[in-house]
């Protein structure tokens, strides 16, 4: 009876399958910072992964960074998720309001210093934009 090389094969193709889509799926999770409410950009977006990120820091409420407004003031019983946050947050310095640079690094760096964890750098976060 003679052996065909196609069942080794087959299976040799299928291990391969499964040890790349591990990495591509692990991809999925991952979230960039958004943007789009700035002109332009002297460093790329901040990327992390976003469930491994809230498990890591037991944030189970979407409002602890996904909070509303309410009398001007940040209010944490709102949960904004989906929501923009450039649509409050406008990249320029308006009166009475956050402009968005300032807002994303007050959300992510002030938890990270309060928690004393988590990067605070520039260069921890974000890679210099490409030269154009």
């Amino acid at each position: 009876m003679k052996r065909t090389p196609l069942i080794p094969l087959a299976l040799l193709l299928l291990v391969a399958a499964v040890f790349l889509a591990v990495p591509a799926m692990s991809q999925q999770d991952m979230t960039t910072v958004p943007t789009e409410g700035f002109k332009q950009t002297t460093r790329l977006p901040a990327v992390f992964a976003h469930d491994a990120h809230n498990e890591k820091a037991a944030l189970a409420d979407c409002s602890a960074c996904h909070h509303g407004e309410k009398d001007g003031k940040r209010d944490n019983s709102a949960d904004t998720s989906g929501i923009p946050c450039s649509d409050c947050h406008s990249a320029q310095a308006k009166p009475g309001k956050t402009p968005l640079m300032r807002a994303f690094h007050r959300q992510c760096m002030g938890c990270h210093m309060d928690k004393q964890k988590g990067p605070v750098t520039c260069g921890d976060c974000h890679e210099p934009a490409p030269k154009k």
